[in-house]
């Protein structure tokens, strides 16, 4: 006997139940936002919205499925099953989230705040929920590219929007980046970091360090198969240059970095209490991933 469906809800603490976490009551939290201006009315509204819209998805997902839940801060400890349908609940930071733990699963992004969201991936309207839960695994969803990077000791890391490389606070970091493309060129550098981002990371990150640079490499789109990198800040010296600090990546295309320092960090989708920790000498390769998110409609 096959099991019945399961739906994964996944969610996070709101901004509200921090402030009373913190604070011990609500009003010791409305006393410390009102000296500083401001009132806890639009933050525990902003809390009553996510959590109806998590009871209304909840009812309606059908009586013979199983159903779990994940908060944010647990989704590196929760096992997802092959035949699970996640349902996002909150905002498009969220998949990303839970994206890189995903293989193959159909996700289901249900906006809590309307309009102050983007609503890039958290597409759809929290009394949607039923007949998006009926049709998740058969019917039609975007493919969207991720990216991943793997270490030459087999430590993996995938991401929808971004992966960092870098020092751990961001400080300097020593390395030597090599491309696949562009002849293989290889050049020491000393920088605060690389990033390097896929289409739909285009949306956040990536897209304010591709303003800054001017808009020069056409971004990619969610579902195609290129990557943007760029160096943050690359500092010029008589041993690093500053020669390669941008650059795209195809389906087939890799950029790799080698460790000069006593240690970097690689993290994706601003995860950074997940992250792979490389050692002097080691090398990781960044390119386009072999899985994609499946976001349902």
């Amino acid at each position: 006997m096959s099991l019945a469906p399961r739906v994964v809800l996944v969610h996070r603490t709101t901004e509200y139940e921090e402030l009373t976490a913190r604070h011990g009551t609500h009003g010791q939290a409305a006393f410390f936002l009102s000296s500083r201006g401001r009132d806890i009315a639009e933050v525990a509204e902003r809390h009553r919205r996510a959590r109806e819209a998590l009871t209304a998805v909840v009812s309606a997902i059908p009586l013979t499925w199983r159903q779990a839940r994940v908060e944010r801060a647990d989704l590196d400890r929760f096992l997802f099953a092959p035949e699970d349908v996640v349902v996002v609940v909150g905002q498009d930071g969220l998949v990303a989230n839970v994206a890189k733990y995903l293989v193959g699963q159909p996700v289901v992004g249900i906006d809590t705040d309307p309009g102050r969201n983007p609503g890039v991936l958290v597409r759809h309207r929290p009394q949607d929920a039923g007949a998006l839960l009926a049709s998740a695994h058969g019917g039609s969803a975007d493919e969207l590219t991720m990216v991943e990077a793997v270490a030459d000791d087999t430590q993996r890391l995938v991401a929808l929007n971004e992966i960092y490389l870098g020092a751990a606070g961001h400080q300097t970091a020593r390395y030597r980046l090599g491309l696949d493309e562009y002849g293989g060129a290889v050049e020491p550098q000393a920088s605060s970091g690389v990033l390097v981002g896929t289409g739909t990371g285009a949306t956040g990150w990536l897209r304010s360090v591709w303003q800054e640079r001017g808009g020069g490499l056409p971004l990619p789109g969610p579902t195609d198969e290129r990557l943007l990198w760029f160096v943050r800040e690359a500092w010029p010296s008589p041993s690093t240059g500053t020669s390669l600090v941008d650059g795209e990546l195809t389906a087939s295309g890799r950029l790799s970095l080698t460790v000069e320092s006593d240690r970097l960090i690689v993290f994706g989708d601003g995860m950074e209490g997940d992250a792979v920790e490389l050692m002097w000498g080691q090398t990781v390769r960044v390119g386009v991933a072999g899985v994609r998110l499946r976001l349902v409609g």
